[in-house]
């Protein structure tokens, strides 16, 4: 993400400029405030004039022009007039050399202020020659300050209040971020340590929105890690009380065949242990999926899929094993429907539904599957017309490794239903069960629809 489409970039730029302008105009009222008011050299008019007419009496208009150079070093601009004509050149504001005649033929001292901060002094002077000439002198101020005393002043107010303003709006943000970071920091350690509830205790002023969306996604990212954990913790748990028994008939059956009186009774029991090795395989197998789709694998490479096409071809493979039982499979078909997702996950997914709905079928019975578009989303439903399922125990159906007061009609881990479901929610959809009309069980699972185009 680009600095420059951050909120908290432009906060503290602004802030930052603010605070320059604030001091640049606060240093430039109290520089002209402290020349004003606080220096005490006054300038000493009469004492200027006798300087500009003994300067111009040694060597003319040239040394005049030499003293007038001296003074605006100081912040004067000053001159010598007689009969109206200035004696060497001067730089004024064309206003005041428009009333500057009317002054001049007073012929007195006087000291105005035509305009805030500009001062204006005629004062007449007799030299040694007997003419009488008149000073014509302008200052800013009514202090003699030389221009690079005024910068040293100026400048030094500027810094001491750019230092002041800065210092306080860096400490601003700095509280205002360092807070909120020091929380998260405190919440990471605490999750490092193995302490899988801690949580972003943001304090209570307002934090920048970026600092916010961060403790937020931390906080998200806690509680997605606590959920697979305590998940983990519950599907083992779950998986190590369901391995005793298969493990213990294992034990008991090879000790059996070891104990066998002759090579026939041994080759029973020996068939009886790879069957039971198969379905370990089997429940460790289903086990592997789910903790791989408990850890985000699918949605890795989607591509289209026509979930009806899928639906089609799962019935055609699962005819043999339902036409062994007398099972009629019935698919109405509603035509194509394609979503955006893992072909492999999704045909698992519908095979292990297939494949529940005739285990818990009679002889002789039938399963309904329909698959219909509607509102953006594909609707696929599997209904068989077994014994359904307790009203209380529809909730933990889709739980792993739950077995119902209606599993010892038929062989099972309990893992199907939980695979199915970690496979549609991989794909943004939503399935629930529920016991049909006229007995069965409904499965029903809504996945969204591929974008047109």
């Amino acid at each position: 993400m680009s600095p420059f489409k951050s909120s908290l970039y432009w906060r503290v730029l602004i802030s930052f400029c603010a605070a320059n302008l604030l001091a640049l105009g606060l240093g430039i009222f109290l520089t002209q405030s402290f020349i004003e008011y606080s220096t005490a050299v006054e300038i000493n008019w009469s004492a200027l004039a006798q300087g500009a007419d003994q300067a111009y009496e040694a060597g003319g208009s040239a040394s005049l022009t030499e003293w007038s150079l001296q003074q605006r070093r100081e912040g004067i601009e000053a001159t010598l007039y007689e009969n109206g004509q200035a004696l060497s050149p001067m730089r004024m504001p064309p206003s005041v050399q428009e009333s500057l005649h009317t002054w001049l033929d007073e012929k007195r001292d006087v000291v105005l202020q035509p305009w805030p901060n500009l001062y204006l002094a005629v004062q007449q002077v007799q030299g040694s020659d007997g003419h009488t000439r008149q000073l014509v002198a302008l200052s800013r101020t009514h202090s003699r300050l030389r221009q690079q005393t005024r910068q040293t002043i100026f400048l030094a107010i500027q810094g001491g209040l750019s230092l002041l303003f800065i210092g306080f709006v860096g400490w601003w943000v700095a509280r205002s971020v360092a807070k909120p970071v020091e929380a998260i920091s405190r919440a990471t350690r605490r999750m490092a340590s193995g302490e899988l509830s801690a949580r972003v205790d943001l304090p209570g002023r307002r934090a920048p929105e970026e600092l916010t969306q961060l403790a937020s996604d931390f906080d998200a990212m806690a509680e997605r890690i606590g959920a697979l954990i305590a998940h983990d913790r519950s599907v083992l748990q779950d998986l190590s009380h369901e391995l005793r028994s298969p493990l213990a008939r294992l034990h008991l059956i090879l000790d059996l065949a070891q104990r066998s009186a002759t090579p026939e009774e041994a080759a029973r029991y020996f068939l009886q242990a790879e069957q039971e090795i198969g379905r370990l395989d089997t429940m460790t197998g289903e086990m592997l999926a789910l903790s791989r789709l408990e850890g985000g694998i699918p949605g890795v490479n989607r591509e289209p899929v026509d979930v009806a096409e899928l639906l089609r071809e799962c019935v055609r493979r699962a005819d043999v094993e339902a036409g062994a039982r007398h099972i009629a499979l019935n698919l109405a078909d509603g035509g194509a429907a394609i979503v955006s997702g893992n072909a492999l996950l999704l045909e698992r997914a519908f095979d292990n539904l297939i494949a529940n709905a005739i285990k818990f079928s009679p002889q002789g019975g039938r399963v309904d599957l329909a698959a219909e578009t509607t509102d953006g989303k594909v609707d696929v439903s599997v209904r068989d017309n077994g014994p359904g399922v307790p009203e209380g125990e529809l909730g933990s159906l889709f739980r792993p490794l739950f077995r119902g007061t209606n599993a010892s009609r038929a062989d099972g881990h309990g893992l199907g239903l939980a695979i199915v479901q970690r496979v549609v929610k991989a794909h943004g959809g939503d399935i629930h069960a529920e016991n049909a009309d006229g007995g069965g069980l409904l499965v029903r699972l809504q996945l969204p629809l591929a974008p047109q185009g």
